[in-house]
């Protein structure tokens, strides 16, 4: 019992603490970058399914109306979800984040706000 609570001791030392910190916050975002990987292929692929719809069952004269503000919003949202990957592939590498893919992203974010509405 003394030694599983010497090493419970050791694990709350600053360094390891820390250490184990780390690892925690790196699994992390390795596993949010593979969820974001996903819903960038899901919202791909609803676009090529939602762009494809349009091209085939649009009359013509309709096409410039809501649906190609659909398809706009479609597309800004994968560049949303690619900025996000972004930021969480940046926070790997350097462990840091930046603000100017944050600032970015909320101003594509905006954008696409005012497009779709």
């Amino acid at each position: 019992m003394a030694n599983w609570a010497r090493r419970l001791i050791k694990q709350l030392e600053n360094d390891t603490f820390l250490s184990r910190l780390h690892q925690f916050e790196g699994s992390v975002s390795k596993a949010l970058s593979l969820g974001m990987v996903i819903v960038i292929l899901a919202i791909v692929f609803d676009l090529a399914v939602v762009l494809i719809r349009a091209i085939f069952t649009t009359a013509p004269g309709e096409f410039l109306g809501q649906t190609v503000i659909d398809i706009f919003g479609l597309f800004l949202t994968v560049l949303i979800a690619l900025e996000i990957l972004e930021n969480i592939t940046a926070y790997i590498r350097k462990h840091v984040v930046q603000v100017e893919l944050v600032i970015a992203t909320a101003l594509t974010a905006v954008g696409r706000k005012f497009i779709i509405r």
